[in-house]
């Protein structure tokens, strides 16, 4: 069933938490492309867990991936330890740190798995264009509608990726509970994120998605197809968080790269304002309602779209960490 913000005390307070944190004057930024330029818990390291890193290519050789495995140094439960999929994984492990890796560690901690790439920058804006979008029956050749350069249509082949290279990847390193296995994602991430749950929803059995960008092709490919998420997710259970900012969709969006012309940033607020401010709501509320699926939908106040990249990551592994409803 669907729950909201006033139903959520324990999630609005976590959300609170997650907007203290942030420097002052943030509320509007754009998340940083750039490389890092602090140590972050990888390189400190961690009393509550331990990382690994696989390198991966794509099956056709265009991407190259490097995953971060980070495993909880307190001994697996006899199933096995619950799972965790992060998008954007390089950026999305600068927004761990001790105090969040301390409170997993001690509940039922997730083995954390960050599927980023292989850069030194945060995010990979080409890359990731064209695995976190859902390919669009009878278009081959599919371009980013924001940006003619960017390839679109990937999000397939990548969700294959990870079911049949990087899953299997992670079992042969930690014993993982194949019945406790969630995805997140931000912004493309979280279009990818709700793409899998439309179209294999037994893939993970909690998802949250932050500051999703449905409004992509004018929102239809996802918003309109009710009747194709009753059938995918009938007979099972799924959980699903769905976040987003009070502030979005004022200014420019996160994909604008910096030093985008006016006319680029006008292009990218017309697609956005596509979308009705109810939509996101509205479809996690219908998600709710049918039998098996338990939804809840968080606003923060004051952030927008950058912001809740990193904002959104603790409310959405505690979450993930909560045990479903019977």
């Amino acid at each position: 069933m669907p729950r909201t913000l006033s139903a959520l005390s324990p999630l609005a307070a976590l959300a609170a938490l997650a907007l203290a944190s942030l420097a002052p004057g943030n509320a509007h930024a754009q998340p940083r492309l750039e490389a890092s330029a602090e140590p972050g818990i990888v390189a400190t390291g961690s009393a509550h867990y331990l990382f690994d890193t696989l390198n991966l290519s794509s099956t056709d050789g265009e991407r190259r991936y490097r995953v971060l495995i980070a495993r909880p140094r307190a001994a697996a439960p006899a199933q096995g330890y619950p799972v965790v999929y992060l998008l954007d994984g390089n950026a999305a492990i600068e927004a761990l740190n001790e105090a969040l890796l301390g409170e997993l560690a001690a509940a039922a901690p997730p083995v954390l798995v960050a599927i980023g790439y292989d850069t030194p920058q945060r995010f990979d804006v080409v890359a990731r264009a064209y695995d976190y979008t859902p390919p669009l029956a009878g278009e081959t050749a599919q371009t980013d509608p924001l940006d003619p350069k960017r390839k679109n249509g990937g999000a397939a082949d990548f969700l294959d990726f990870i079911e049949q290279r990087i899953k299997p990847e992670v079992a042969a390193r930690v014993p993982v509970d194949a019945a406790r296995q969630g995805l997140w994602g931000h912004s493309y991430g979280g279009l990818f994120v709700f793409y899998t749950l439309l179209t294999r929803p037994q893939a993970f059995t909690a998802y949250a998605a932050a500051s999703p960008a449905l409004w992509w092709r004018d929102g239809n490919l996802i918003l309109d197809r009710g009747q194709d998420y009753a059938r995918s997710l009938a007979g099972r259970h799924a959980r699903l968080l769905v976040m987003r900012g009070g502030n979005e969709g004022r200014g420019a969006r996160p994909d604008a790269p910096p030093g985008a012309t006016p006319e680029r940033i006008a292009q990218r607020s017309r697609a956005t304002r596509a979308l009705s401010p109810d939509a996101l709501p509205a479809l996690t509320a219908r998600l709710g309602e049918l039998p098996g699926v338990e939804t809840a939908f968080q606003e923060v106040p004051g952030l927008d779209h950058g912001p809740m990249f990193p904002a959104s990551i603790g409310p959405s592994l505690r979450w993930m960490s909560m045990p479903a409803r019977p």
